[in-house]
C-alpha cells in the first residue's frame, strides 16, 4: 500500500472515491452526494487539491484509491494551534488490513510537523464503531458530542467530539 498525498493530477480518483463515500456512507459525511456530484473536476482540484502548508489530503492506493482522509489547520492566531481531521473512508474492499490506520498515522505524523500544532480535532457519528475504535486506539479523547448534528431525511445523527493533544 502506498499513502501519498492526493495532487490535482489525482482529480478524477479523488472524485469518484469521495462521491463513493457520500453514496455508500450518508451518515458518515456532512456533504451530500449531490452537493459534491455538482463539483467540476476543476473546481475540485483548485478548491481541495491545490498545495497548502496547512491543509492536505491523503490518499491510500493498492494501486488504486482505496482510502483517504484530509486535514487542515484552523486559521485566525488565536486558532493556529488547531486542525482538524475531516473526509476519512477507506473502501469496503480495502477494510480490516489496516488502511485506515496507516491514513491516519500518516495524517497525524504530517500533522505534527507543523510548527504551531498542539491538538487535532475530529468528528465521528456515533453509529461508526469501528472509525470510533480507531482514533481511540490513536489517542483521540472524547470530549463531547453533538446531538443531531446531521440530518438526513426526518432522522438524525450524532457525532462524538473527539481531540487529540500534542500529537
Amino acid at each position: 500500500m502506498l499513502i501519498r498525498t492526493i495532487t490535482a493530477s489525482d482529480v478524477a480518483a479523488y472524485r469518484a472515491l469521495r462521491l463513493r463515500a457520500l453514496v455508500e456512507e450518508p451518515e458518515a459525511f456532512g456533504a451530500s452526494p449531490e452537493e459534491f456530484r455538482s463539483q467540476s473536476l476543476a473546481d475540485i482540484a483548485a478548491q481541495r487539491l491545490a498545495p497548502s502548508e496547512d491543509a492536505f489530503i491523503l490518499g491510500a492506493w493498492l494501486p488504486e484509491l482505496v482510502g483517504m482522509v484530509g486535514f487542515f489547520r484552523q486559521s485566525g492566531t488565536k486558532r493556529r494551534h488547531k486542525g482538524m481531521i475531516w473526509g476519512m473512508y477507506v473502501a469496503p474492499e480495502a477494510r480490516g488490513q489496516g488502511t485506515g490506520r496507516a491514513l491516519m498515522a500518516e495524517a497525524l505524523a504530517r500533522a505534527a510537523a507543523m510548527p504551531g500544532i498542539e491538538m487535532i480535532h475530529l468528528e465521528v457519528v456515533t453509529t461508526n464503531t469501528a472509525a470510533r475504535a480507531l482514533y481511540l486506539s490513536l489517542g483521540f479523547i472524547i470530549y463531547g458530542t453533538e446531538r443531531h448534528a446531521l440530518k438526513l431525511g426526518d432522522r438524525y445523527v450524532d457525532e462524538e467530539l473527539m481531540a487529540l493533544e500534542k500529537p
